[in-house]
């Protein structure tokens, strides 16, 4: 049950730390324990995913802050936010089922983008000022 980066490796720590002592589903055949799993694991993603855009967007508000607004500054946050945005798709495509974790990635990513937006502007107003 190996997969690209370890997906099922990870799912399958975090069930044995959700479920100690208990058979793995997989050597049961239970579908619901499996489904329990992965649905575990695309969680984890998320919540990693979702962290990232905090993290992401306490940058631009410190840059904000501090008023730096450069074209080399808005440049690298705008390769930050296509970084977030390539693991965005690569996290849907392994989110078959749609957890329920997706959504809140999804407003967050918005959010990433709106901030970066407001960014763009204050940074262009600097520029042309």
């Amino acid at each position: 049950m190996r997969r690209r980066g370890g997906t099922c490796q990870g799912a399958r720590a975090a069930w044995r730390r959700r479920h100690p002592g208990a058979a793995h589903p997989d050597r049961r055949g239970d579908t619901a324990a499996l489904r329990e799993l992965f649905d575990a694991a695309r969680a984890d993603d998320w919540s990693e995913f979702v962290a990232d855009c905090a993290k992401y967007r306490a940058e631009i508000a410190r840059e904000i802050e501090k008023k730096k607004f450069t074209l080399a500054e808005l440049e690298e946050e705008e390769q930050s936010l296509d970084r977030l945005q390539r693991w965005h798709r690569t996290l849907r495509s392994r989110d078959v089922f749609e957890s329920p974790a997706s959504k809140e990635a999804d407003r967050e990513l918005a959010a990433c983008g709106a901030d970066l937006g407001r960014f763009a502007e204050l940074v262009y107003q600097a520029v042309h000022a």
